[in-house]
């Protein structure tokens, strides 16, 4: 699928969003939307590795015929199902019953059936602690099925969720099922609805412009960047991942098989359900990362409290935009710990520096950290200006691009892009300012970077 039909396909299914979701406002709207979306790309992943698993066996239905291939099979071969679902493990690393597949569900819709509400639910439950060898606690509990907002009565809610699921399985049936293009239309609605969250699309969303300048930093060799891009990244951490967005783009910089483990932490258990299925929609297997719910200030994720050096995880490469100048509460005991004694701690009314100084804290010697702030780290005093001024003569400032104004959903104010090395060959600071009018494009609610402004011959590849 070329990329005019993903966006066109993003725009249909967004249009759908907007014509269904009625008195839902658009955050509640966006999980179901969102879930459907992950449990076709899963149906139809699982479906085609199903077909070429069961080569001749696999029944062949006419064009008319809308049921479901895997669910005949599994009626006529019910002692062969076992190893049959021990194969597809071993192969697509998930399990999904028949009955719960996107085409069992949409029929279920299409005719009205009463108890698609039941058999929604059962298979949720079914993918978060069954389908996978990792299990998925929680990766659907942002979706209320029994929630008054899809109707009173049972029946209400029932019909209801017929009638989204119905309209979203036409939008899909008029377009390629190339499964690749489905996480791009999870990308666009993540987007969509960020626009109409305002400043709370903030917790959730990097623009897709910022996100290339930050994969392309951190994917060029630390010591040599005019070499080009590594081959291989080991391990990749976004400490502030939000729905995964800038992991992804890590990931789609260095191939499918170019980084061993991608981490990441979130705090917001919606945005953290976003980040999980936004990993599997765009193929990656639920061993090849972790993504942890919760806090980066407190420290409280056990593979980064690692006492033995020997087995405390360092990354290659660090990309985050975590919240801006978020309001934080330090205690005293936080002086001694090992991020921040030898910087000092951030201010109760600025976290910044002290997101920087726990991703920093985590880098290989060799690695690249890029993180989003607000421009004034440049020029705060005060603790800040100590932090600073330390790192500066440590020599682990490598870069600074100052952005224009209004990029983010979440505040108007400019920000900047500040690269960091543990050990990095010049002495000086590389200053660029990428804030000018040549830069980006004027738009009504948030400005967008140019092309030039984010390419790879853009401010990313300076």
């Amino acid at each position: 699928m070329n990329d005019q039909n993903q966006k066109q396909l993003g725009k249909t299914l967004w249009n759908i969003a907007d014509q269904l979701r009625g008195a839902m406002n658009a955050d509640d709207f966006r999980d179901y939307m969102l879930s459907f979306l992950f449990l076709r790309y899963l149906s139809d992943n699982y479906e085609m590795a199903a077909k070429k698993e069961l080569g001749k066996d696999y029944p062949t239905l006419g064009a008319d015929d809308r049921r479901v291939p895997l669910a005949l099979w599994y009626a006529k071969n019910p002692d062969d199902i076992p190893e049959f679902e021990k194969q597809m493990r071993r192969k697509v690393h998930y399990v999904i019953k028949p009955q719960h597949l996107w085409n069992s569900i949409a029929n279920m819709a299409r005719t009205q059936n009463g108890e698609l509400l039941n058999t929604l639910q059962a298979g949720f439950k079914y993918i978060e602690t069954e389908s996978f060898q990792s299990t998925f606690n929680g990766l659907f509990s942002e979706i209320n099925l029994g929630s008054d907002k899809l109707g009173r009565k049972y029946e209400d809610r029932n019909a209801k969720l017929c009638s989204i699921i119905s309209e979203i399985a036409k939008g899909l049936a008029d377009f390629s099922s190339e499964i690749d293009a489905l996480g791009d239309a999870y990308e666009y609605l993540i987007g969509q609805f960020a626009a109409g969250s305002g400043k709370k699309a903030g917790e959730f969303y990097t623009p897709k412009e910022v996100s290339e300048i930050l994969s392309a930093i951190v994917t060029l060799d630390g010591q040599e960047p005019a070499t080009g891009e590594k081959d291989r990244l080991t391990s990749v951490l976004d400490f502030a991942c939000g729905s995964g967005s800038l992991l992804l783009k890590v990931r789609k910089r260095m191939g499918t098989h170019g980084i061993g483990k991608i981490y990441g932490q979130e705090k917001n258990i919606t945005t953290y359900n976003l980040a999980r299925m936004n990993m599997l929609l765009h193929g990656v297997k639920d061993t090849e990362f972790e993504i942890y719910h919760g806090d980066t200030l407190t420290n409280d994720w056990d593979i980064l409290r690692e006492q033995n050096p020997a087995n405390k995880p360092m990354f290659d490469a660090i990309v985050a935009n975590p919240p801006f100048s978020y309001r934080w509460e330090p205690t005293d005991a936080m002086g001694d710990d090992v991020r921040f004694k030898n910087y000092g701690l951030a201010p109760k009314s600025a976290a910044d520096f002290a997101f920087l100084l726990h991703g920093f804290h985590f880098l290989k010697d060799e690695g690249v950290m890029a993180i989003i702030l607000p421009h004034g780290v440049l020029f705060r005093g005060g603790a800040e200006e100590r932090i600073r001024t330390k790192l500066l003569k440590d020599g682990h400032i490598d870069t600074v691009i100052g952005l224009p104004a209004n990029l983010f959903y979440s505040t108007g104010i400019p920000v900047c892009i500040l690269v960091l090395k543990k050990c990095k060959k010049p002495d000086d600071v590389l200053f660029i300012n990428a804030a000018g009018a040549e830069y980006f494009v004027k738009g009504k609610r948030q400005n967008q970077l140019a092309e030039k402004g984010s390419g790879a011959n853009g401010v990313s590849g300076t």
